[in-house]
């Protein structure tokens, strides 16, 4: 079922989503989409919460493998993956990690961004032993607001994203964490 609404997001959008349509394109009965999920929001929150974790699985791997060797790697990685996450990954590119839907659709306490930068705060500390934890959010914060708003600009340019926008994107952010870490 989560597949067929990633699929359904990508073409229709979450505003044209319906739990008859999900039940249509996965091809199971009505009852069987509600036994599992209450209405549209919860089906397109467990597609954004398994993106998510889809999304910490890639960084951890590539974390994990040659070639990181300073924390600006790590976020020249993360964000080339939410880059690759939105070209791969069906109902990524029109969800995000579940902004257009409601700013609290991961955490009913916290924004979606502020989950993000909870892990990959997680990430960077566990990795390269940033001491700062404190500052090391506030800093992400900042950054995953700017390279988000960035990267949405770049794929409304090009279906593909405007690599031009997504360099700067990459840029930007780099230099800023370089003077605030």
């Amino acid at each position: 079922m989560l597949d067929a609404c990633a699929e359904l997001v990508d073409e229709i959008g979450y505003d044209g989503l319906t739990t008859t349509l999900l039940a249509e394109r996965a091809g199971v009965a009505i009852g069987s989409v509600y036994q599992f999920f209450p209405d549209k929001r919860a089906i397109v929150q467990a597609l954004t919460l398994r993106s998510l974790e889809g999304y910490l699985q890639r960084l951890s791997d590539r974390l994990a493998g040659e070639g990181i060797a300073h924390w600006w790697d790590a976020v020249d990685a993360a964000i080339d993956e939410y880059i690759d996450m939105h070209r791969t990954v069906p109902g990524f590119r029109t969800l995000h990690f579940g902004d257009v839907v409601d700013i609290h659709l991961l955490d009913d306490e916290r924004d979606n961004n502020d989950v993000i930068v909870s892990q990959l705060s997680a990430l960077l500390i566990a990795r390269f032993g940033i001491l700062d934890a404190d500052r090391l959010q506030f800093v992400l914060a900042i950054a995953v607001e700017a390279a988000d708003a960035l990267i949405k600009l770049a794929f409304r340019r090009s279906p593909d994203g405007d690599a031009a926008v997504l360099g700067e994107a990459k840029a930007l952010i780099r230099e800023y964490l370089h003077h605030r870490l």
